[in-house]
């Protein structure tokens, strides 16, 4: 019988399997920040033990930086502390580090693609829920905790419990003003942000294929929002083509022998997946969440749902989202005023994001009573858009753009809206609190977000362009 692509690389990884207990997993590319390393640090430490393989693990500072002024020191303590903490870290440790002020410095599922770390059939972890952004170039990639960053230090491995597979295809194409954001928060709301949960899900059909590399890694950064475990898409030419040349891809001989590899990276024909859902990409109309997790999304132009239409014990949870958010069911999110704007996060903070944004407001200004924040994903990103002159039209249009970080997407740094205040992210999540105490996510696309900001409400940005 066939092999799932979850199934080919992940066999290709296991150093030791043994009925009835976890596989121990050997880790390709080990990503740390500065949130989740220093304990970890401190464990090899106090056991005398050094990073194993340091050439096989990278660092960047990204959660806690402030995104405005990087060249001064950082103002908030424990945001100071927690960067001077992975420097000094990675100093003793031998590992490389992209900190403030290097040219390769941005949120780590940012710079590990556009610097080719990133490679299809590789394993990937970092102490981050958000790994799974690598699947998109055909890589097992997921997050894990604080002992498992120590644990992939000091031995380059993991156990791991294999997971079940999914294959959710997306067929047919996308309408007008519908992109990779609209489909992922069109999939949750329908399996909700629990259906993927105890697997590994591969994303396919036309509609998928259609897709950038940024579009897909916008995709599969957002698995982690059903449950899943991560999400990965089977290589191809875009994939290929987009690796070239990069930084630290392989280059000659090397390249040939990994394409060679790569082009057998796909679910055979007769593989057995445990679940398969089918999408129809003629459905999906641009998206937004109206309650506290991403499976609360609807299309614009719909209605919030009412709490009587929940299965009865969801009821009560449901009723103190929509409180939280100042909604009410049979409510339009069309003409909903708004207070903020956040383009960014490693979700949506790409060139291409930029450049879709940029290309709808030039010439627009931003409504008087909205702030947008504008955060790049990496130094390398703020570069480009500066280049092409994208930072030219964002200044124009009443727009900030900023310097690379996490921003906005967890309040873990400067960057807050303020209590009770309408956010529109291009972020991955909306719960309580996530973006300050008390703010209001309304997660969607780069391109309703920008139409938000110049509008000053939710609108059907398909009905603008």
């Amino acid at each position: 019988m066939g092999k799932t692509l979850v199934e080919k690389i992940w066999d290709a990884h296991v150093v030791k399997r043994q009925e009835g207990f976890p596989d121990i997993l050997y880790i390709d590319t080990h990503l740390i920040h500065e949130v989740t390393s220093p304990q970890a640090f401190d464990g090899l430490r106090k056991r005398g033990l050094p990073v194993f393989r340091p050439q096989q693990t990278v660092a960047t500072a990204d959660h806690n930086v402030p995104t405005l002024n990087q060249h001064l020191p950082i103002t908030e303590e424990l945001s100071r502390y927690q960067v001077d903490m992975l420097t000094k870290n990675c100093e003793e440790f031998g590992v490389e580090l992209y900190g403030l002020g290097h040219p390769y410095q941005g949120i780590v599922h940012v710079i590990g693609p556009e610097l080719g770390i990133t490679l299809p059939g590789k394993t990937m972890v970092c102490g981050d829920s958000h790994t799974s952004t690598h699947g998109a170039f055909g890589a097992i990639a997921f997050g894990i905790g604080t002992s498992q960053v120590e644990q992939v230090f000091a031995t380059q491995c993991l156990l791991q419990q294999k997971p079940k597979t999914m294959r959710i295809e997306v067929n047919g194409e996308l309408g007008k003003g519908v992109g990779a954001k609209d489909i992922i928060l069109y999939i949750i709301s329908k399996i909700s942000a629990a259906g993927g949960t105890g697997y590994f899900v591969e994303y396919a059909g036309s509609a998928i294929r259609s897709l950038s590399m940024e579009g897909r890694m916008t995709i599969c950064n957002m698995s982690i929002e059903m449950g899943a475990r991560g999400g990965l898409i089977a290589p191809d030419q875009t994939t290929f083509d987009y690796i070239e040349g990069r930084e630290f891809a392989p280059k000659g001989a090397e390249w040939d022998q990994a394409l060679a590899y790569w082009k057998t990276l796909y679910s055979d024909d007769d593989a057995q997946f445990d679940e398969v859902l089918t999408f129809d990409a003629a459905d999906i109309q641009p998206m937004v969440t109206y309650g506290t997790n991403p499976g609360m999304g609807v299309g614009v132009s719909q209605t919030v749902p009412s709490v009587q239409a929940q299965p009865e014990g969801e009821r009560p949870s449901f009723k103190k989202s929509l409180e939280y958010m100042g909604l009410q069911g049979g409510e339009p999110l069309i003409g909903k005023p708004i207070d903020y704007v956040f383009i960014g996060s490693c979700t949506n903070s790409r060139i291409e994001d930029l450049r879709q944004v940029a290309a709808f407001v030039k010439g627009k200004r931003k409504a008087d009573h909205v702030e947008v924040w504008i955060v790049p994903g990496s130094k390398q990103v703020e570069a480009q858009a500066k280049k092409e002159g994208i930072d030219k039209i964002f200044q124009e249009a009443g727009f900030v753009l900023r310097e690379p970080g996490c921003s906005a997407c967890l309040g873990m740094n400067e960057d807050k809206i303020p209590a009770g205040k309408y956010c529109v992210s291009t972020s991955n999540r909306n719960f309580e609190g996530r973006q300050g105490p008390n703010a209001r996510t309304m997660l969607a696309s780069p391109l309703t977000a920008a139409a938000a900001a110049v509008t000053g409400k939710l609108v059907d940005v398909r009905e603008l362009l």
